[in-house]
């Protein structure tokens, strides 16, 4: 712990390396994505904050009014107030001159990519597994500088592919390179797509539909 805004967890790693940032999903804490982090970039730093909100005592990013259905205003508030919070890490950790790679699943995805869509100067990479799209009509910001990986189920009740399918719609619009991956599983993140994310971490590249 440290005086910085948001609970989290550091880990150094190796410099030459990205710095994950670990985004965990409703009911979540910020150690549960350490071994998909390690999975993704062997090595590399960690920087894993909690969420703020709570629902029925559950850590969560942000409110929602009912399942699958978003408080927008506080998406927005919370994705700046990560947003902060990197941006006072960067400096507290001497982090400047690093690759900083989100990585989220489910409520963390959404953060993530909220993050991406509003404070590109601050995040430019995300890995988010089983996202939506988090705000209506983000803010049209030019993200040619940016990369996100997307992986979700076809079967998923909790993040339906006609969101998901906005969200890259969305980014794609601000010229953000996105690579979509399909699993045909529900609610989770696949073998497949850590393979996938991996591959995306560490050489880039661009998609949608995914090959078949």
């Amino acid at each position: 712990m440290t005086s910085l805004s948001l609970e989290h967890l550091y880990e150094q790693g190796d410099p030459a390396k990205p710095v994950l940032l670990l985004l965990h999903g409703t009911g979540g804490s910020p150690s549960d994505l350490i071994g998909l982090g390690a999975e993704l970039s062997p090595g590399s730093a960690i920087l894993a904050p909690a969420g703020q909100v709570r629902e029925n005592g559950m850590p969560r990013w942000f409110r929602r009014l009912s399942e699958g259905v978003f408080d927008h205003e506080d998406v927005v508030f919370r994705a700046n107030e990560l947003a902060d919070f990197i941006v006072q890490a960067v400096k507290h950790y001497g982090l400047a001159d690093r690759r900083l790679v989100g990585v989220g699943f489910s409520n963390g995805a959404n953060i993530g990519v909220a993050t991406v869509l509003l404070r590109p100067d601050v995040l430019t990479e995300m890995a988010a597994f089983a996202a939506m799209s988090p705000v209506p009509s983000p803010p049209a910001l030019d993200l040619s500088g940016t990369r996100v990986f997307l992986s979700n189920g076809t079967r998923d009740p909790m993040a339906p592919l006609p969101s998901n399918e906005e969200l890259v719609a969305r980014l794609r619009e601000r010229s953000a390179d996105v690579t979509v991956h399909r699993h045909q599983g529900g609610h989770q993140i696949t073998l497949e797509a850590v393979e996938k994310a991996r591959r995306w971490l560490s050489t880039g590249g661009s998609g949608y539909p995914p090959p078949a």
